[in-house]
């Protein structure tokens, strides 16, 4: 049997890391979760089961970092990275951005970017 390596364990983590605000490590190479929705970046994919292995794949190949918006579906993204990797690896990052009104794309006031948090946390 052959000797797993960090190599094929750990393909994200050749690429190094990066440091987040000082406080916070991940990988460099990370998953821009916009393209597992549907067609313009709206509603659900063709395909969810396809989306959900894509992303337990990422993981499995190292990525611990994830980036999402509550405008990707809307919600659509967040929904199914929470149905592909609930509960979390310990070690997995999902960063989000809030704040658009699809489909104007207008960023909103501050209680806009509050209250997409608040429905963000009920969706993880």
């Amino acid at each position: 049997m052959k000797e797993k390596t960090e190599k094929t364990e750990n393909p994200a983590g050749l690429a190094g890391t990066l440091s987040l605000g000082g406080e916070l490590e991940v990988r460099r190479l990370g998953f821009g979760a916009m393209r597992i929705t549907g067609d313009g970046i709206w509603g659900p994919p063709k395909n969810p089961d396809s989306a959900v292995r894509v992303l337990r794949r990422a993981v499995e190949l190292g990525v611990n970092f994830i980036d999402t918006a509550d405008s990707y579906g809307p919600y659509v993204s967040e929904e199914l990275i929470a149905k592909a990797l609930a509960p979390y690896p310990p070690d997995v990052v999902i960063a989000t951005k809030g704040g658009w009104n699809r489909p104007d794309r207008i960023n909103g006031p501050t209680t806009l970017v509050r209250s997409t948090c608040a429905k963000l946390l009920k969706v993880a």
